[in-house]
C-alpha cells in the first residue's frame, strides 16, 4: 500500500476518533460555555455516572437547590456550606466556570428571613441588613472561586409588573440595587447576573432591561441577564427567542441561558416557564411516555435543540453561556412540575446518562448553521 494511502487512512480514521470523543464542549468552545445544574447526588458522588458526563460535555455548572437560601442558610445562625464546599471543589476539578444560584430570591427562603423574633415582619432597614449578611457570608467564603452569581432571581412578573413578594413589599427596587451593591462589595471579580423565566415575553424583557439599566445610571454593577429557556417543543418561536438575545446584548448586558430544558410532555393549562407555584394535581392522562419516549417524539425533541443551537450559535458574539438545568432526565425538575410524578424526558441524556445520540448530534451539528 502506498505511503500516502495510509496516511489518508490514518487521517481518516483519527479524525473519526476524534469526533467521536468530543463532547459538546469542545465543538462550542470558541462560542460559550456549555453548563449543567448539579444537585446533591451528582456533588457527593453518589451518581458515579455523572463525572464522566461532566468531563467530556459541560465547561461550567451551577448548583440546582444547594445554594439557595433555604439549603445553605436555613436558620439565623446556622449555614449548611459543606455540599457546597464540594460543588466549588468539583467545579475547580473539573476546570468549570462555577455559578452561584442564587443570593435572593422570592421562593426557598425560609420564613424567619422576613421576620423577627416575635414573627412579625421585618421593615425594609431590618430585611436589607438580613439579606447583605446573607451575601458577605455566601459570597465571602467563596470569593475568587465562584465565577458568577445569580444574585437576583424572578423578581418580575410576565406581564412585566414587579413581583409582589416580601422582598419587594418591604423593599420596593432597593433590595435589589442593595443586592448587587453587597455582591460587588464582597467579590468585585465575579460576575452578576439577575436571571428570570420566560424572558422572552416582550413585557417582561422589557422591564428586565429597564432595571438593569436603572442600576448601571446609579453606578452599580451588573454584568449580564440570565434567560432561564424552559422552552416546550414549539414554544416560544425561535424568533421570540432571538428578539430577547439582541434586545439584552444591545442593551449593554452579556447573556446567558441558564435553565435550559424542553418539556415534551402535555400540561393542562399548557403553561411554559417556571412558576414553581403553578401546580395541578397529578393526572396520569398527562404523563402520556412512563413507558419511553417514541421515537416520533425523540426526533421532535432532537430537532428543537439542534435549532435552538443553531440560534445560540448564530448570536455567539452575544451570549457568554448554555446551561442545561440538569444533567439527565431522571434528575429533571420537570418529573415534579406542574404535576408530580411525571416521567419526563427534557435533557440530552436518558436516566442512565446516556446519551441521546440524536439529540447530541443535532446539537453539536447546529454548529454549520448560520
Amino acid at each position: 500500500m502506498k505511503p500516502i494511502l495510509l496516511i489518508s487512512i490514518f487521517l481518516f480514521v483519527f479524525h473519526l476518533s476524534s469526533h467521536a470523543q468530543s463532547g459538546m464542549k469542545d465543538a462550542f468552545e470558541k462560542s460559550f460555555h456549555i453548563g449543567a445544574a448539579l444537585n446533591y447526588r451528582q456533588v457527593n458522588g453518589q451518581e458515579t455516572k455523572a463525572l464522566d458526563v461532566l468531563e467530556k460535555h459541560f465547561n461550567s455548572i451551577t448548583g440546582e437547590n444547594l445554594m439557595k437560601w433555604g439549603p445553605i442558610h436555613p436558620e439565623l445562625d446556622k449555614f449548611n456550606f459543606e455540599p457546597v464546599d464540594k460543588y466549588v471543589a468539583l467545579g475547580e476539578k473539573l476546570n468549570a466556570f462555577i455559578v452561584g444560584h442564587t443570593l435572593v430570591w422570592h421562593s426557598q427562603t425560609p420564613d424567619w428571613v422576613f421576620e423577627d423574633s416575635d414573627k412579625n415582619l421585618l421593615e425594609k432597614d431590618a430585611l436589607i441588613k438580613r439579606m447583605e449578611d446573607h451575601i458577605e457570608a455566601v459570597v465571602g467564603r467563596y470569593k475568587g472561586r465562584v465565577n458568577g452569581w445569580d444574585v437576583v432571581n424572578e423578581a418580575i412578573f410576565d406581564d412585566g409588573n414587579m413581583r409582589t413578594s416580601k422582598w419587594y413589599n418591604a423593599a420596593g427596587k432597593d433590595f435589589i440595587k442593595r443586592a448587587f451593591i453587597k455582591a460587588n462589595q464582597i467579590d468585585p471579580e465575579a460576575e452578576l447576573y439577575y436571571n428570570d423565566y420566560n424572558m422572552w415575553k416582550p413585557e417582561k424583557r422589557n422591564t428586565a432591561i429597564a432595571l438593569a439599566k436603572e442600576l448601571r445610571a446609579e453606578g452599580i454593577r451588573i454584568d449580564g441577564i440570565g434567560m432561564q429557556g424552559h422552552y416546550g417543543l414549539e414554544s416560544p418561536t425561535i424568533e421570540q427567542i432571538e428578539a430577547s438575545i439582541i434586545a439584552i446584548s444591545e442593551a449593554g448586558f452579556k447573556v446567558m441561558f441558564t435553565e435550559l430544558d424542553i418539556d415534551v410532555l402535555p400540561n393542562p393549562a399548557n403553561r411554559s416557564g417556571a412558576d414553581i407555584d403553578a401546580t395541578f394535581a397529578s393526572d396520569e392522562k398527562y404523563n402520556p411516555f412512563k413507558d419511553g419516549l417514541p421515537q416520533e417524539m425523540q426526533e421532535k425533541l432532537a430537532k428543537r435543540y439542534g435549532e435552538l443551537f443553531a440560534l445560540f450559535n448564530k448570536h455567539s458574539d452575544k451570549i457568554t453561556r448554555i446551561t442545561f438545568w440538569g444533567i439527565h432526565d431522571g434528575g429533571s425538575w420537570l418529573n415534579n412540575w406542574p404535576m408530580r410524578g411525571r416521567t419526563a424526558y427534557p435533557l440530552p441524556f436518558d436516566r442512565n446518562y446516556d446519551e441521546k445520540s440524536d439529540v447530541i448530534k443535532e446539537i453539536i451539528e447546529s454548529r454549520s448553521v448560520r
